[in-house]
């Protein structure tokens, strides 16, 4: 494989009903410092229907071109048509990388892609660098989560690897920028396309994805049944609950709420976490958080080593006492 023929930077832009995702804004930004120090060009692949007019958005966030892929056939994610649509895009225009989203649909499209391209996919990485040889360093947790590998994909191309929403940080919008829009027109091959769409059922959930809160009240095996109090406090704070692994696995809350490694990646400004030990797999989730407060009864928890302020003392008993203050606090606003 000729290596020197594959150059970009490529975005897998995600969205659902027309609605760009924020992993896609955080992975362009991304793309943006790889690209830089590679001396190269970000590339968006924008694939949908009637998407055409958005594609100008991607460029205030990075993209030097954005490949629009709007026909009725992409209107809604099924495996076969995007995975033909996007492989044409990926051989035709020969990236040197190429980013997904570590969403459902990331994680379904990613494989699909890597092994008709033959090459390699990294999944779920927290970090990603250029080095010194130009290689992408695609780095993700491993055994669990207590310990981090690196892996390079030395003679494949494209380079490809999902990342965790939530773990990269979007560049701020500049409307200034301007993009290229190159309209792209695949041939699919319909005869493969084996499944279809029959009806949509959405759940009316009514709360913020956690990954977009801007407060997290969190809530670890130390709250124990209480996380009613969690709820109190959410609620003056105008805040999301959400929860460790261990809470979840005890089915008091659902596991759209779990914050770590095998939940999702959050960087609130404000993040709570109560009763919560701090084990490895977790701050894998938060550690980016801006201002972590911690409350335990254990003054060696390992999440006293990462948070801003550290409480010591029984969650159960602070948290009514902290809502009731803090309450006070808003009525005389």
């Amino acid at each position: 494989m000729d290596l020197s023929s594959y150059k970009d930077v490529f975005v897998f832009v995600e969205q659902r009903e027309g609605v760009i995702q924020s992993v896609a804004i955080e992975l362009l930004g991304k793309a943006r410092d790889l690209a830089d120090a590679l001396g190269q060009n970000v590339v968006a692949i924008f694939p949908g229907s009637n998407i055409s007019d958005k594609a100008k958005e991607l460029g205030y966030y990075g993209a030097d071109k954005v490949i629009c892929i709007d026909t009725p056939e992409l209107e809604h994610y099924i495996t076969e048509q995007y995975t033909q649509a996007v492989y044409q895009v990926i051989t035709e225009f020969k990236p040197s990388i190429v980013l997904f989203g570590a969403t459902t649909i990331g994680r379904d499209l990613g494989p699909r892609l890597s092994a008709r391209l033959e090459t390699g996919l990294t999944a779920d990485c927290t970090k990603l660098e250029i080095s010194e040889e130009k290689e992408l360093l695609m780095t993700r947790p491993a055994f669990g989560g207590n310990l981090m590998a690196t892996i390079v994909c030395k003679e494949h191309r494209p380079q490809m690897s999902t990342v965790r929403p939530g773990v990269m940080r979007k560049l701020e919008k500049d409307t200034s920028r301007k993009c290229e829009i190159i309209e792209y027109s695949p041939k699919f091959n319909a005869s493969k396309f084996k499944v279809k769409l029959v009806k949509s059922v959405k759940e009316a959930k009514g709360m913020v994805d956690i990954s977009e809160a801007k407060i997290l009240v969190s809530g670890g095996r130390g709250v124990g049944a209480e996380f009613k109090n969690l709820k109190d406090l959410a609620n003056v704070l105008n805040a999301e609950v959400s929860a460790s692994r261990a809470v979840v696995d005890a089915g008091v809350v659902s596991h759209d709420r779990q914050v770590g490694q095998t939940g999702k990646t959050v960087r609130p400004d404000l993040y709570l976490a109560l009763g919560i030990s701090g084990a490895i797999q977790h701050l894998a989730g938060m550690e980016e958080s801006d201002f972590i407060v911690a409350i335990n009864k254990d003054k060696y928890a390992p999440i006293f080593q990462v948070s801003d302020l550290g409480i010591v003392g029984d969650v159960t008993k602070i948290v009514p006492l902290l809502t009731e203050r803090l309450s006070k606090v808003k009525l005389e606003k």
